[in-house]
C-alpha cells in the first residue's frame, strides 16, 4: 500500500554497544564482531578437521553479544553443552577493502581477551542438518571480553601464552604464534570479503582444550601482555 503521507515510527532508541578502553574515559564503539573458525591446528584436529592452512572462514556475533569482564552471567537457555573458547580480540580503528597484510596492522586500534562462548549441542545439530551456526554462536552475552588495550600501549603481539582455567584447572593453553592465520593476514583476507571499518572486532580463534561449562564454574582467561578475563556462571 502506497502513501504520500509521512510515516511516523516509534521504537525504543537503540543503545550503541561499546567496550571500555583501559586508561581512557571514552569507550570503543562496536560495529560488528567477526570470528575466525578453527585458527589453531590442534583445535582443528580436536574438532575433527584437517589442520592444513586453508583459506580462513568467518562467522559473526551481534555487537551487543559483547559483555565486559569481570562478570557473572546466567547459564544460557536452550543448551546443556556450553563450551568455552579463549581468544585474542582485535579492535580496528579504521579499515577498508582489499587491504594488504603489510598495511593491516596500521588499522588496529587495540587488543583484548575474549571468550567465544558456544552452545556446542546446537552447533553440532546445525552442522548435521547443514544449517547456519547463528544460534550456537551469536546468542546473548556470548562474547565476554576485557577492556581493550591500545596498540600504542601493548604493540602488536605475534606471540605470547594464551590460556584458560576453569575453577583453577588448566583447560586451554597455546601461543599466539600457533595461529594458522596471523592477525595481519586475517585482516587482509577478511577485507576481501567485506569492507572493514573502525569499530569492527575480530576474534581470532582458540587453541585446543575446549570443553563444557556448568553453572557455578569460574573461568579465568589470560593472554600474555594483553590482560586477564574472569567470567563466572550461575
Amino acid at each position: 500500500m502506497e502513501s504520500d503521507q509521512p510515516v511516523s515510527v516509534s521504537v525504543p532508541r537503540v543503545t550503541q554497544a561499546v567496550i571500555p578502553v583501559s586508561g581512557s574515559d571514552t569507550p570503543f564503539p562496536i560495529r560488528r564482531i567477526f570470528c575466525v573458525g578453527r585458527n589453531y591446528a590442534e583445535h582443528a584436529i580436536e574438532m575433527g578437521h584437517d589442520p592444513d592452512r586453508e583459506p580462513p572462514f568467518f562467522f559473526t556475533k551481534p555487537a551487543d553479544a559483547a559483555v565486559v569482564a569481570p562478570v557473572q552471567l546466567p547459564y544460557p537457555g536452550a543448551t546443556s553443552d556450553l563450551h568455552h573458547e579463549i581468544e585474542l580480540v582485535v579492535a580496528l580503528g579504521s579499515g577498508g577493502a582489499d587491504l594488504s597484510s603489510d598495511d593491516a596492522l596500521g588499522h588496529v586500534f587495540g587488543y583484548g581477551v575474549g571468550l567465544d562462548m558456544t552452545r556446542r549441542d546446537l552447533q553440532a545439530q546445525a552442522k548435521k542438518m547443514g544449517r547456519p551456526w547463528d544460534m550456537a554462536k551469536g546468542f546473548d552475552q556470548s562474547a565476554p571480553m576485557t577492556p581493550l588495550r591500545t596498540a600504542a600501549d601493548v604493540g602488536h603481539p605475534s606471540s605470547g601464552r594464551i590460556s584458560l582455567t576453569v575453577n583453577g584447572e588448566l583447560r586451554q593453553e597455546g601461543d599466539l604464534s600457533q595461529q594458522i592465520w596471523n592477525v595481519p593476514d586475517t585482516i587482509a583476507y577478511l577485507s576481501t570479503l567485506v569492507e572493514l571499518r573502525g569499530g569492527d572486532l575480530i576474534m581470532t580463534g582458540t587453541p585446543s582444550g575446549v570443553a563444557a561449562v556448568v553453572a557455578g564454574d569460574e573461568l579465568v582467561g589470560d593472554i600474555q601482555g594483553i590482560g586477564t578475563l574472569t567470567v563466572s556462571y550461575r
